[in-house]
């Protein structure tokens, strides 16, 4: 659910962000990202067990969102990359400290 306005408790940053980049793989993807520009196929793989349809719609949100840029070549078959809007690189401290929290808690 997203909200029209955050003009709540002091909390509603968290959820505003949470809000943004929650979502089984949206924080998957962006992590892959760090890495540079993907294709979809190269994302999907790196994002391991998700559909085409679940990557599909989380893609679309993060770009809806300008976290990420997507760019189509007008080539046959469809040659379609992504990769970190300026906005999306704000995140990497917070994703790869997400990481390490993961990898002490794993």
């Amino acid at each position: 659910m997203r909200f029209e306005s955050y003009d709540c408790s002091r909390g509603c940053p968290v959820e505003a962000a949470l809000e943004r980049i929650g979502g089984k793989w949206k924080g998957v993807a962006l992590y892959h990202l760090l890495e540079g520009t993907k294709r979809y196929n190269e994302l999907k793989r790196d994002v391991g067990n998700v559909t085409q349809r679940m990557l599909t719609k989380q893609l679309r949100e993060l770009e809806s969102d300008g976290l990420i840029v997507r760019k189509v070549y007008p080539v046959v078959p469809p040659h379609v990359e992504y990769s970190l809007s300026e906005k999306g690189r704000t995140l990497e401290p917070i994703l790869l400290a997400l990481r390490d929290w993961g990898e002490s808690y794993v």
